[in-house]
């Protein structure tokens, strides 16, 4: 009889893929910021009369798309890191133009950007839209006539739209400063609102349980990298963010409206709520598991006030970690990188096989698709080829306005930034009704296309890009999964017993308790979306699912252990207080 574990192959969605989202809280802000970015270089081309070029100032304009959701001390260098690549990629797509118009060679040229863009993306975790923008618009750039002595001007346009991005992304700093931060803070407090209140209604939901676990450690990761110097608003959102870890460790207590007058009041321009320190709420000092007096007013072990250093001197601590090097990072990304080049590749030389001119399409087509593992880079696929087939006739019924003049033309290309970015969030395929139209608006910058064949090219492309780089996505699947799940299942038992050693000791100092309680939970939610990748994977061994659900429980466990160690909770069959306590400030 074999003992081997069984294969599965898992159903793969179509009417699913399909379903519309809730827009993000902040859809606004990245459509505002592409017309922003967009508008002004584009306007002064028409002026000029040289809207031919707006094909490269475009390339830096795109650069406003990122980063909305980093702490603007963060963002500034994100921002400046994505500028940098685009121009990187676009100056080697440039210079191979200029050196040669052999499409094969261009198409093995372009996949090999893709690969490289996807992979950087991932490793640094840039985005959305991450790679996507980067390798569109290397790969346009492919099969754009040049020369080598035109290469340093259109790069110089594409700086400056660049630096012009820049300013554009950081404008927002100086009227709401910790507004990123305000963000995920009150999305932190909202995800364990909603996590509480399944906890009080009986019926404990597992997926709001991780996903307020995710959203509280995204907090505590925005709160990072906001820099190191701290600030009296600073201190406020991370002990605000206490509170929902507090939520979490103790959900049945927990006071779901409180959470959610918090989150609305974080979210607004207003005062940050002051919440105090956890430990003072109550009527009495109260003692931890190992006995320790908790005066609402006494000093700590560590000599500072409980409100000021106690609770968040884990912040301190983790800010002093050096980063994990961006190399370490590389090599796990190999065969998204395989597949990433090879899909690309394929994709571009079908379509220049089918005959057609811009094989680019096609290329940017399959390097979309590829997600964290097959299940969702199939959803992706149904959702390109959805949204592109709807975009070209959106692009039917605007074609003949666009054709009016150039003022028309720009104006409508910004009109399908906006949408795009709006529209994205709720679902991939509907911001693609948008993305499909302007992608064919920009090839009418330098002259008036025939319309009919740019519609026909498009979906032949869209067909033939996602046909062969779904291929290749399965020919190239995550045949590690297993093992980065065990990977996954081991970090968080290290991370467990150490929590769980440090909470059962006497001495332990605050520094190390906050410490190993955020390595836990950081553990945690790795786990979960290493499972979740893994789960998605078509056709695998059988995943230890009982492991990791056994492995989530025992860690949940130790993480309220460690909360009521710090002296956030009341020691068990003691009454909480914590719902009857403070409200928020306007």
């Amino acid at each position: 009889m074999s003992s081997a574990t069984p294969t599965r192959v898992r159903r793969l969605p179509v009417l699913g893929a399909l379903r519309l989202g809730r827009p993000s809280d902040v859809w606004f802000k990245p459509a505002l910021s592409v017309v922003a970015a967009v508008a002004p270089p584009s306007l002064l081309l028409v002026v000029l009369g040289r809207l031919d070029l707006a094909a490269y100032t475009m390339a830096g304009s795109l650069c406003a798309l990122y980063a909305h959701n980093r702490p603007y001390a963060a963002r500034a260098k994100v921002l400046a890191w994505v500028v940098l690549g685009m121009l990187g990629g676009l100056a080697v797509a440039l210079l191979a133009a200029s050196l040669t118009r052999n499409a094969v060679v261009l198409v093995t040229v372009g996949a090999l950007l893709a690969a490289v863009q996807k992979v950087m993306c991932d490793a640094t975790r840039v985005g959305p839209p991450a790679h996507v923008i980067l390798t569109f618009v290397s790969s346009a750039a492919l099969f754009v006539p040049q020369t080598v002595g035109q290469v340093p001007g259109h790069l110089a346009l594409a700086a400056a739209a660049g630096a012009w991005a820049w300013l554009v992304g950081m404008a927002p700093a100086p009227l709401r400063p910790h507004g990123p931060e305000r963000r995920a803070t009150a999305q932190a407090l909202d995800a364990a609102a909603a996590y509480a209140e399944t906890a009080r209604g009986g019926e404990e939901d597992a997926g709001a349980r991780s996903a307020a676990y995710a959203a509280v450690h995204a907090a505590w990761q925005t709160l990072l990298a906001a820099g190191d110097r701290p600030s009296t608003a600073r201190r406020a959102l991370e002990r605000l963010v206490v509170r929902a870890e507090v939520a979490l460790a103790a959900a049945a207590d927990a006071d779901p409206a409180r959470l959610r007058a918090w989150a609305r009041a974080v979210r607004g321009t207003g005062r940050i709520p002051r919440t105090g320190d956890p430990r003072r709420d109550g009527d009495g000092p109260r003692r931890t598991d190992s006995g320790a007096r908790l005066d609402g007013d006494g000093p700590r072990q560590d000599g500072g006030p409980l409100g000021e250093r106690d609770e968040l001197v884990g912040v301190a601590a983790e800010r002093a970690v050096a980063p994990r090097p961006l190399w370490s990072r590389l090599g796990p990304l190999a065969p998204v990188a395989v597949r990433s080049a090879l899909g690309c590749a394929l994709a571009g030389y079908v379509s220049l096989a089918l005959g057609a001119d811009r094989p680019y399409w096609a290329l940017v087509t399959a390097a979309s698709l590829y997600q964290a593992n097959i299940t969702l880079t199939w959803s992706r696929a149904v959702q390109r080829v959805v949204g592109n087939l709807v975009g070209v006739l959106l692009f039917a019924a605007v074609t003949p306005v666009a054709q009016l003049g150039p003022l028309a033309l720009v104006l409508c290309i910004l009109a399908c930034n906006f949408g795009a970015e709006a529209l994205i969030g709720r679902n991939y395929w509907l911001g693609s009704v948008c993305v499909t139209p302007l992608a064919l608006l920009v090839t009418e910058l330098p002259g008036y296309q025939p319309t009919g064949e740019l519609i026909t090219d498009r979906v032949v492309d869209t067909l033939v890009g996602a046909l062969v780089g779904f291929v290749a996505a399965v020919a190239v699947t995550g045949r590690r999964a297993g093992r980065r799940v065990e990977r996954a299942l081991t970090a968080v038992d290290h991370a467990r017993e150490r929590a769980a050693r440090l909470a059962a000791g006497p001495a332990a100092t605050p520094a190390a308790l906050e410490a190993a309680r955020r390595a836990l939970a950081a553990a945690v939610v790795d786990l979960r979306a290493t499972a979740d990748a893994a789960a998605g994977e078509w056709w695998q061994r059988a995943l230890p699912q009982e492991r990791v659900v056994l492995a989530e429980q025992a860690a949940h466990r130790t993480l309220a252990a460690t909360v009521r160690r710090q002296g956030l909770l009341p020691g068990p069959g003691t009454t909480s207080t914590y719902t009857h306590t403070e409200g928020a400030s306007p």
